[in-house]
């Protein structure tokens, strides 16, 4: 049956039709890769998931229902395939741990690793880390994130991918309850530069500690096998802690 014409409804006082609205293209932090799925991360993901997963929406999610309890609460953006995210979680039980990430085999290998440290205390997004702090997480309701060797984006042109940014640290500001802790590591000279600057300009977080080191002295968090190619390529190591003022 073909559709008969559109109907349309005009007022006794015309106007000029709304301008139609302009898409606006977000600057992604990160490249969605296509990493190949191994048989044992693929197996994982369906059969853990609904155990460890959170699944993302544009709702606020009630921590202390998903965990069955209040606890301190810490944040890690970007994990990877998980080891430093497992050994925090598994060496502090009686806080909560949520990992945040987008490539589908990091996330298959943290459960596996989850699943043999035989954590509660251990959920995971798959979700770009924008959308889950906006829309996500409430205000106050975290007490530590861990931002670990994010993208840094080298090449000029592309600084503006560069997740460290005032929008970025008002957001997390708003997350973290009142002397909740951002701690940051990175193993390029340039970013950390960047990081220095766009730090000492945020009002709302006051440096701790910053630590420059050859892989040594890992500032309160465990060495990762990402910071350990760094190292091999002859990088040093920036870590800091930042608290919430």
């Amino acid at each position: 049956m073909q559709a008969g014409p559109a109907i349309v409804n005009v007022a006794m006082n015309s106007r000029r039709a709304d301008p139609p609205k302009k898409t606006v293209r977000t600057v992604r932090s990160f490249v969605r890769r296509s990493g190949r799925l191994t048989p044992g991360q693929s197996h994982a993901i369906q059969t853990l998931w609904p155990r460890y997963g959170i699944d993302y929406s544009a709702e606020l999610l009630n921590l202390a229902q998903i965990f069955g309890r209040d606890a301190p609460r810490t944040l890690e953006i970007g994990f990877g395939n998980g080891e430093s995210l497992v050994i925090q979680a598994a060496a502090s039980r009686n806080h909560d741990f949520i990992g945040i990430e987008v490539h589908r085999p990091g996330v298959g290998r943290c459960l596996l690793q989850a699943q043999a440290a035989e954590l509660g205390n251990l959920r995971i997004i798959c979700h770009d880390a924008m959308d889950v702090l906006h829309n996500q997480l409430s205000r106050t309701s975290l007490t530590r994130i861990n931002l670990y060797f994010p993208d840094p984006w080298p090449k000029k042109r592309h600084h503006k991918r560069r997740l460290v940014n005032k929008a970025f640290l008002q957001l997390v500001a708003d997350r973290l309850e009142a002397g909740g802790t951002l701690h940051i590591a990175t193993d390029w000279f340039d970013y950390a530069e960047h990081i220095d600057e766009v730090m000492h300009q945020a009002a709302c977080f006051e440096l701790v500690e910053r630590r420059v080191h050859c892989g040594e002295r890992a500032l309160d968090r465990p060495v990762t096998r990402f910071e350990q190619r760094g190292l091999k390529r002859g990088h040093r190591i920036v870590d800091w802690m930042f608290v919430r003022n």
